[in-house]
């Protein structure tokens, strides 16, 4: 029978205290990393298990849980960082598509890199001019490339460091 000995209340939600306790020891991290929890849970069994004749010195403690904190504290400040560094290269991805969509319309030049086999079936590769009209530009796993339709009314996709030359379209 539930009553408010019994329970436990965890982000506005009413929990059995057993069952709930119960989850939490069936829970296990997937890592191997020492949480807050844990190193406060060996602290406090430190602390219980001293001799009572010869105890700890307090500094002791107070440093270790200095050091706990400064690395907790570098570990957020980590975490931040690559989110933030996602965050700028999604950005910079989006400035570099919207720059490249100014090129639509216009001509280019562009260096092909062709893989074939010689005679005897051995990969060999060379590199071949083309030049083309831009038609689009698509991100291909996080890197944008332009859509070119060559002169002979083929459609490559180009990564923009194989560009040489983009220039405006002749009037006829």
């Amino acid at each position: 029978m539930a009553n408010a000995f019994n329970t436990i209340t965890v982000d506005g939600v009413t929990y059995n205290a057993d069952a709930y306790a119960a989850t939490q020891k069936t829970e296990t991290k997937k890592n191997n990393e020492l949480g807050q929890d844990a190193f406060l849970q060996l602290l406090v069994a430190q602390l219980k298990n001293q001799d009572p004749l010869d105890p700890q010195d307090n500094s002791s403690y107070i440093a270790e849980l200095a050091q706990f904190s400064s690395l907790e504290q570098m570990t957020n400040v980590a975490s931040h960082l690559e989110d933030l560094n996602k965050l700028v290269g999604n950005i910079d991805t989006s400035v570099l598509v919207g720059q490249l969509s100014g090129m639509i319309g216009k001509n280019i030049d562009w260096v092909e890199t062709i893989n074939e086999a010689d005679a005897e079936g051995n990969p060999t590769s060379h590199q071949e001019a083309m030049t083309g009209v831009v038609s689009g530009v698509v991100l291909i796993e996080g890197n944008p490339n332009i859509v070119v339709t060559a002169e002979d009314g083929e459609k490559y996709q180009v990564d923009i460091a194989n560009i040489s030359h983009v220039y405006e379209a002749a009037q006829e």
